[in-house]
C-alpha cells in the first residue's frame, strides 16, 4: 500500500482494479474492453482502459450512462446486460458498476464492453427462424472530447421538445436546464459556456436560471 493512502479509500479500490483490467481483456479477447473511470476528474474520467472497442483513450470522457451516474450519485445502481453502439456502429453488451470508497459514497465507474455485432448477425437468422425479438441498442455516446458528450445530450433534449433550443422562452429554457441538470451535464466543468451558446444566452444569465430551477441558490462548480 503507498504511503497516505487509507485502507477502503478510493484511490486503494482505483489501484486493484487497475489490475484487473488486462486480466479480463485476455480472458475474452478482443471483442471485449474494460473501462475504469474516476469521477474527480470530471471532464477526462477515464483513467484505465484495456481493450480499443470503443477507440477511447486515457483521459477520455463519461458516456451519457457515466453522466447519470454522476447524477444519480450515492443513489446510483448497477447497470447490467444493456446494449450500446460504438462509434464504428458496433453494438456491444455492456455492464457498469459504480465504485463507491469506505464510506459508501460513488466516486467511478467500472464498465465493461463486449462486441457483440458477429452474435448479433447469427442471433438475426435464428430470430427468423425461431420469431425471437432483438433488444435494440441504447444511444449512447463513446468518445474522449467530453465537449461532444454534451453536445450529443444537448441535442437529444432538442429532438425531444421538438424545436430550436436558442429560440427558447425563459419558461422554457428552465425546464430545459432542469432536464440537463439531471441527466448530470452541469457536474462537467466545460457544462455551462457549452449550454449558454447552443442556447444563445451569457453564462450570467445561465447561472441564473440554474440558480432559480434548483431553487436554493447554489451555484454550480463549474465555469
Amino acid at each position: 500500500m503507498r504511503d497516505g493512502m487509507k485502507p477502503g479509500s478510493a484511490d486503494d479500490y482505483m489501484a486493484f482494479l487497475r489490475r484487473l483490467l488486462p486480466a479480463i481483456v485476455q480472458t475474452f479477447g478482443r471483442n471485449c474492453e474494460v473501462v475504469l473511470h474516476d469521477f474527480r476528474k470530471t471532464d477526462g474520467s477515464i483513467v484505465a482502459i484495456e481493450g480499443n472497442v470503443t477507440e477511447r483513450h486515457i483521459g477520455g470522457s463519461v458516456s451519457q450512462i457515466g453522466l447519470s451516474i454522476m447524477a444519480e450519485g450515492d443513489a446510483a445502481k448497477d447497470q447490467y446486460a444493456y446494449l450500446t453502439r460504438a462509434p464504428n456502429g458496433r453494438v456491444m453488451k455492456s455492464v457498469t458498476v459504480p465504485l463507491r470508497d469506505h464510506e459508501g459514497h460513488v466516486f467511478g465507474a467500472f464498465c465493461i464492453n463486449y462486441d457483440i455485432s458477429d452474435l448479433r448477425m447469427v442471433a438475426g437468422v435464428l430470430e427468423d427462424i425461431i420469431g425471437s425479438p432483438t433488444q435494440p441498442p441504447q444511444q449512447t455516446s463513446f468518445v474522449d472530447d467530453v465537449g461532444k458528450v454534451i453536445s450529443e445530450v444537448i441535442q437529444e433534449e432538442e429532438l425531444e421538445l421538438g424545436r430550436r433550443i436558442d429560440s427558447l422562452n425563459r419558461r422554457d429554457r428552465l425546464e430545459l436546464l432542469l432536464a440537463l441538470d439531471r441527466r448530470g451535464v452541469f457536474s462537467l466543468q466545460r457544462a455551462v459556456p457549452q449550454v449558454a451558446e447552443h442556447l444563445g444566452v451569457s453564462r450570467a444569465t445561465l447561472y441564473s436560471d440554474l440558480r432559480t430551477t434548483r431553487g436554493d441558490g447554489d451555484h454550480h462548480n463549474g465555469g
